[in-house]
């Protein structure tokens, strides 16, 4: 990297969810001097969410960060291997290893009560009203609940027994954000899939959306990941 290059932060999100849940890191990040892309994926399909990703870093010059949080994270693990990638972190995200699905990872750690909250049609998966409260963002207000709950995006059953085939994280610095209070994938799996994949981990007390509720200290740990040389 070029001396005082800043790289470019490309958020990647998790299911029932968009690009704008990145908002709260997203302006910070501008105002410091930092290039951001926040993709969009379409949550149809694994292959389609990886693709979306690498369309997005193709179009990069320089280094990049690459930021997933909960799905988002088996799918910076999969793309994460392009050479502009010098950085992956993970904001209570899943981290696979070789051939693990989300259905393998989540059978590790007894369950939180997510699954119990889905409102599924012709393949899609929406998450309930009771859902957003009591699994997913808990510690927020009940109109940002409310916002979380009008603009989610379905996702695809099919996303549950994908399986992953890249492991970005072995030759690239790793950090963590594990997530005490969270209610969709549990804390204990977060922490064993950080100390799997040698990532510096960082515990906040949040809901499964930190990234909303604790803005200021996962930007502090993007940061962190982009100032490594």
């Amino acid at each position: 990297m070029e001396a005082n290059q800043k790289p470019t932060i490309v958020f990647v999100h998790g299911l029932w969810a968009d690009g704008s849940s990145w908002n709260a890191v997203i302006e910070p990040l501008q105002d410091a001097g930092y290039t951001v892309v926040s993709v969009q994926n379409p949550t149809t399909s694994f292959d389609d969410d990886v693709t979306a990703t690498r369309r997005a870093l193709a179009r990069i010059e320089g280094p990049v960060v690459l930021v997933g949080h909960s799905w988002g994270g088996f799918v910076i693990t999969e793309a994460g291997n392009d050479p502009r990638v010098k950085a992956l972190v993970y904001v209570a995200a899943f981290a696979p290893d070789a051939g693990e699905s989300l259905i393998d990872l989540l059978s590790k750690v007894p369950q939180n009560a997510l699954g119990s909250h889905f409102d599924v049609a012709d393949g899609f998966i929406k998450l309930t009203f009771e859902g957003v409260q009591q699994s997913f963002a808990g510690d927020l207000s009940e109109p940002e609940q409310r916002l979380i709950f009008a603009t989610q995006t379905p996702a695809s059953e099919t996303v549950f027994g994908a399986k992953n085939t890249i492991q970005a994280w072995k030759d690239r610095p790793s950090f963590y954000i594990v997530a005490r209070q969270d209610g969709a994938i549990p804390p204990d799996l977060e922490r064993m899939m950080a100390s799997h994949i040698g990532a510096k981990t960082i515990e906040i007390d949040s809901s499964h959306v930190p990234m909303i509720s604790q803005p200021e200290e996962v930007l502090d740990v993007i940061l962190e990941a982009a100032e490594i040389e």
